[in-house]
């Protein structure tokens, strides 16, 4: 691997106190890199560790013990303010429950991290639009979440993960509501958002299929990484 990682875990520890005698283990040492403009998948059964380690590749959590860095800064240096910035300028983050206010239409969903961002309202709206027309809703503009099929939502929840212009696509269980041709659609979207612009993608998912779509599969189990292959596919 060339350069410095877009993503890197260093002998990382999560433990999760569960009473006063009794604690779990989720991740156990995992050593981790992801090159930068890689198109990988994260996968696992339930219970191995995989969403434990999206959350503090993400940033939304941190360690017990161990290192995680995104794009060479350590973030166990940050505090939560800086975590919050380097979040919102690095990461895009998409959910498996999608995450959408149903208050809100899905343009006013996909600005929400442009308000964090302090982006004039004016920019804001336009870099909503063209997000939402990149993942193909630009005729949705106006419909809440209620109004929108599960695929069309979840498309939703990338654009607004993709608004912040972010160099790392991180994905939890993106397919795990969906039909098979919905899930598909969504991963031939991953897919050529990381041909196209180079965003470094990971995916988190039990879904073997899914994961045969990426250049590269990380296979985790009990807390740790059990195997990692490189393909030659092309999503």
């Amino acid at each position: 691997m060339l350069g410095t990682p877009a993503l890197e875990t260093r002998a990382v520890r999560k433990v999760y106190r569960l009473s006063k005698t009794n604690v779990y283990e989720a991740l156990r040492g995992v050593d981790l890199a992801v090159g930068d403009g890689e198109f990988a998948a994260i996968v696992g059964p339930s219970g191995s560790g995989k969403s434990t380690l999206m959350n503090l590749l993400s940033t939304l959590d941190r360690p017990t013990e161990g290192k995680v860095l995104v794009a060479g800064t350590d973030t166990s240096t940050l505090s939560d303010a800086e975590l919050s910035e380097l979040r919102n300028r690095k990461i895009g983050i998409v959910f498996q429950q999608y995450n959408l206010i149903s208050r809100m239409s899905a343009l006013e969903n996909v600005e929400l991290p442009l308000i964090t961002a302090r982006v004039p309202p004016d920019e804001r709206h336009e870099r909503a639009k063209g997000a939402l027309d990149l993942v193909g809703l630009g005729h949705r503009l106006a419909n809440r979440p209620v109004e929108l099929s599960g695929g069309e939502q979840q498309r939703v929840s990338i654009a607004r993960a993709l608004v912040t212009r972010p160099a790392i696509l991180l994905a939890d269980e993106p397919t795990g509501n969906l039909d098979s041709k919905t899930s598909a659609g969504v991963i031939d979207l991953f897919a050529e958002l990381n041909r196209a612009r180079g965003v470094t993608t990971v995916l988190i998912t039990h879904d073997l299929a899914v994961a045969a779509r990426t250049r590269r599969t990380i296979k985790i189990r009990d807390g740790r990484i059990e195997d990692d292959i490189m393909t030659q596919v092309n999503p």
